[in-house]
């Protein structure tokens, strides 16, 4: 899907402006990557640590999307895209089915350090951006974005969007016999992610006939989570979800 097709994104999209960013800014990033990275180090997904140096993220800077992207393009084919702020669903689907995930550019500031109530580039760029490294990931999340698009009915979205939110949000992977995480609400949120490991959230192996009818709630730490046992399972329950959605059974 082509830039010119991003009808509904079009006028979220603009361009980040990095000399703008201050001392101070770095400062609170390197702040935030140091708080979280030796849990990520300990509970991170293999595949996000290996993200995280692929797309040459820094502990001590800003990220500089078109940087990332060059790095990332050649990798899956997906682009850091700067929007202006949080994007309406048909806008948001519509760049996941063209490969550009769209980064917030502003930072939480000093005093909003554990959680801000809209995404901003920490939570964009280091809960989300090393996962699009990985070609199955990568290929999951445009597939996710290409059946919303196709997707009119409210109902199924509704469904659909719990699907992200226990994957692409708050998603559990096994490996070698341990839990990791990989969903970017956990990777960037310090308290979620030693909710999960402190054993304070029920763990559940991954369906998506209940993934699909647990509702999701923002205002408190998650007591349910799912596990799957690789990212090939989510590429496979894509199908699934892509199946039931086009016959109005999901």
């Amino acid at each position: 899907m082509a830039t010119a097709t991003l009808s509904a994104a079009a006028p979220y999209l603009i361009q980040q402006d990095y000399s703008s960013y201050t001392e101070e800014q770095h400062g609170i990033w390197a702040d935030l990557v140091g708080r979280v990275f030796p849990e990520l180090e300990k509970h991170a997904a293999q595949e996000y640590l290996d993200g995280f140096q692929t797309v040459g993220l820094k502990r001590d800077r800003l990220p500089n999307l078109a940087e990332v992207s060059a790095r990332l393009e050649p990798r899956t084919g997906w682009n850091s895209t700067a929007v202006s702020g949080f994007l309406p669903s048909q806008a948001f689907f519509e760049m996941l089915a063209a490969r550009k995930f769209p980064t917030t550019v502003w930072l939480r500031s000093r005093e909003s350090m554990e959680y801000t109530p809209e995404p901003d580039i920490f939570h964009d760029v280091v809960g989300h951006v090393p996962m699009h490294a990985h070609p199955v990931f990568a290929d999951f999340l445009e597939h996710y974005g290409r059946v919303c698009v196709a997707t009119p009915e409210e109902s199924i979205r509704e469904r659909l969007s719990r699907l992200f939110w226990y994957t692409v949000e708050f998603g559990l992977i096994r490996q070698q016999g341990e839990i990791k995480v990989y969903g970017s609400g956990l990777i960037s949120s310090h308290g979620e992610c030693l909710n999960v490991m402190g054993g304070h959230c029920a763990i559940k192996e991954f369906s998506l006939a209940e993934v699909v009818n647990t509702p999701v709630k923002i205002d408190e730490l998650h007591k349910l989570l799912f596990v799957v046992n690789s990212f090939d399972q989510l590429y496979e329950v894509m199908h699934e979800a892509e199946r039931l959605a086009a016959s109005g059974r999901l």
